[in-house]
């Protein structure tokens, strides 16, 4: 094993996706060595399902924690997307002039007013300004709708980016920042001793004061090799792209979005497979369905591309964040929504990691500490 002085770094973050990278780049902003340890291309990469989404509404039903870290960061997207720019010159087309969730019945719609209800009658829910509204307020907003479009709910902290200028504008930032990427990094075990870290991947044993575990479903192997728990699960979720066409989606649905590039993107599948990734034309043809019935020139558009990834999912699909107590310094983030906290990830977790600043007084919300609670009798 080398021992070299190149493999020794104040922070090592496993997992170079969205989320890993996020972190990185706000660590290496603060002036600590990093490394990046990431998998090879044959890794489950949530990265490769987002939807490039900055998403607020129907966030947070049981956990206002939740909703409040997911405002915090949709806020600061702004000015994390303009620090970017100015840092690597890539524009990240950020749009965040509101977004929908239309609905195709009467009940449907009020499904949809319920469950807003409830999540606006929680103790400490933020309010964050969304709203149900009829289908005449929202054609005057989106003149493509279709006639079954009964009606919706509107956020206007609602919005979307071009994820893949988002990820090459983090690794681009964070190795001007000084930060080592090493693809084809599988870690085999981590160890923790005397305050370091020693992490063994790829043949060679690389040492770190802290630790920062953002492996998205590795994490539920890594995380006990240091005393974390991460019970998370793979969910398959299915794209559609079709070919580039004239704008005529102003504010992005939550399974429709316009890209920056004309694109439009349809992804409404939620299937607890396994680690299945295989695509479903079945399940396609009930997302295009959908899809034409909301917005009916889409019927008219080729389809260009589609496929399936996993996104990780906890047992009640809230975020883990927590530093371990066994092994201090060692730290968990999992979630399913990379895009919509990148900003919270890059601005606000690394002070936590390297200076011990609470992001939250409710941030114990996060911790994997939720799921041991004994099941009465």
């Amino acid at each position: 094993m080398s021992k070299s002085s190149s493999d020794a770094f104040d922070v090592i973050v496993v997992g170079g996706g969205i989320v890993g990278s996020s972190i990185a780049w706000g660590l290496a902003k603060l002036g600590q060595k990093v490394a990046v340890l990431d998998e090879g291309d044959d890794a489950y990469r949530a990265s490769r399902g987002n939807f490039a989404l900055i998403w607020v509404q129907s966030k947070g039903l049981g956990m206002p924690a939740y909703a409040a870290w997911t405002v915090r960061s949709a806020r600061a997207w702004p000015g994390f997307a303009e620090e970017l720019r100015q840092q690597t010159g890539f524009d990240l087309s950020l749009q965040q002039n509101g977004g929908f969730q239309l609905a195709l019945s009467e009940p449907e719609l009020e499904t949809r007013a319920q469950r807003l209800r409830r999540l606006q009658d929680q103790p400490d829910m933020p309010r964050y300004g969304c709203e149900i509204l009829p289908s005449e307020k929202i054609r005057a907003m989106l003149p493509a709708i279709g006639p079954q479009v009964v009606g919706g709910s509107y956020c206007p902290l609602d919005g979307h980016v071009n994820s893949l200028r988002l990820f090459r504008a983090l690794h681009a930032g964070m190795q001007e920042f000084g930060t080592e990427y090493r693809p084809n990094h599988n870690v085999d075990r981590i160890e923790c001793s005397n305050g370091e870290f020693r992490i063994h991947s790829a043949g060679r044993e690389l040492r770190s004061g802290r630790l920062v575990l953002a492996a998205g479903l590795g994490n539920r192997r890594l995380a006990p090799m240091v005393g974390l728990d991460a019970p998370v699960r793979p969910q398959r979720g299915q794209l559609i792209v079709t070919e580039k066409t004239m704008p005529f989606l102003p504010h992005p649905i939550v399974t429709i979005r316009q890209a920056d590039e004309g694109g439009v993107m349809i992804g409404d599948s939620h299937e607890e497979a396994g680690f299945d990734s295989d695509l479903r034309t079945q399940v396609l043809s009930v997302m295009a369905d959908r899809a034409i019935r909301m917005f009916p020139v889409l019927a008219g558009l080729n389809v260009v591309r589609s496929w399936a990834a996993l996104r990780v999912m906890t047992k009640d699909g809230f975020p883990v964040y927590e530093q371990s107590e066994t092994c201090p310094g060692a730290f968990i983030a999992t979630c399913h929504s990379g895009i919509t906290l990148a900003a919270s990830h890059a601005l606000i977790l690394p002070r936590w990691i390297v200076q011990g600043e609470r992001p939250a007084k409710d941030f114990g919300a996060f911790s994997a500490r939720r799921f041991h609670v004994p099941s009465t009798a």
